[in-house]
């Protein structure tokens, strides 16, 4: 697994993942696996938790929607996670998505889900809850950036979950 974090702040919105991939219970990569990375029109961020490959693939399968939806966020990720509950195929895939942009955060799962937080904040993966919980504590902080808020929110989650380090990469849409 692994920690992805997103927040956002009216139209400002920051997601943040740690680099660490892991096989079971070994670390196959300490810093060199990117979860989180722009898609569409670079508009776009997406990030995933769970199977690397499961990951990708969705992200792939994402972006199809995204261009056959005129990069609409919201209607793109309805489309896909109909697919993924429904197809035979993509049922079996083991992962979890955020996706964002300047309008809308959103998670989206295997199961059918596609939900928006009320308060722009979503975390998933192994250090997912923790990451949240910082980033929650954080968030009203006086001075703080959405960036510094998600570094240090990851920083906590990787000092608490195994499954997460400290090699951050962050994107962000304004």
């Amino acid at each position: 697994m692994t920690t992805i974090l997103c927040v956002r702040r009216g139209n400002e919105v920051v997601m943040a993942g740690d680099g660490q991939a892991t096989l079971g219970e070994a670390v196959v990569f300490k810093s060199k696996s990117v979860k989180v990375r722009r898609i569409g029109n670079g508009n776009i961020i997406a990030g995933f938790a769970g199977a690397a490959a499961d990951g990708i693939t969705l992200i792939e399968r994402l972006e199809e929607k995204l261009e056959k939806h005129a990069n609409q966020l919201k209607r793109a990720a309805v489309e896909l996670a109909k697919d993924w509950r429904m197809d035979k195929y993509l049922r079996q895939l083991q992962a979890y998505m955020i996706v964002a942009d300047k309008d809308v955060s959103l998670v989206i799962s295997g199961t059918g889900e596609v939900m928006e937080p009320d308060d722009g904040i979503i975390g998933i993966g192994s250090g997912g809850n923790y990451a949240m919980a910082a980033a929650k504590a954080l968030y009203d902080v006086e001075g703080l950036s959405l960036e510094e808020i998600a570094r240090k929110a990851l920083k906590i989650a990787g000092d608490i979950d195994i499954y997460t380090n400290h090699n951050v990469i962050v994107e962000k849409v304004n």
